[in-house]
């Protein structure tokens, strides 16, 4: 199947911002794509790997897994250092397999994904808190409903590619 990201730039930002929600949607979503629509411009680069059925099948598995830890109460904020780094590394990871999948440059794909990312990160931090705050919902209940949004738009991200 031939690359239908028509898009990229718009992707990248919209996954990147995926990444500052949770950290793993960016690479599931990215190797999703990629693996459902491979790029030649991919074949001899070290991204080649989001490429993978198996990579891709391996993230959507990992993903599981953050959604549930993200619901307990041991787990840090994401605005502490090494969350905004894993997320921002989520972004620039995906925003690079997906602009060098269409022919653009690694580095401009990897810097709009950690940039959008780490602005998500602060965003969607800050909304989910303010929200628990104001309406009184349990802040593992709203965290779902995030998953949800990430979930949704994950999807229409993958439709649009």
């Amino acid at each position: 199947m031939k690359l239908k990201i028509s898009h990229s730039f718009w992707q990248i930002l919209g996954i990147g911002a995926l990444a500052g929600m949770r950290t793993s949607s960016a690479p599931v979503i990215t190797s999703h794509i990629l693996s459902h629509h491979h790029s030649k411009n991919l074949e001899h680069s070290p991204l080649n790997f989001m490429q993978s059925k198996t990579v891709a099948n391996t993230l959507k598995i990992l993903a599981i897994g953050e959604l549930i830890v993200d619901k307990l109460p041991s787990t840090p904020n994401r605005i502490k250092p090494a969350g905004i780094a894993f997320r921002c590394l989520a972004g620039a990871l995906a925003g690079a397999s997906i602009n060098k999948a269409t022919g653009g440059k690694v580095i401009t794909g990897a810097l709009l994904g950690a940039t959008s990312a780490f602005a998500s990160t602060y965003l969607s931090y800050m909304l989910r808190k303010t929200t628990v705050k104001n309406t009184g919902i349990i802040d593992p209940l709203i965290g779902a409903i995030e998953d949800a949004l990430v979930i949704g738009a994950g999807i229409g991200l993958t439709e649009s590619a």
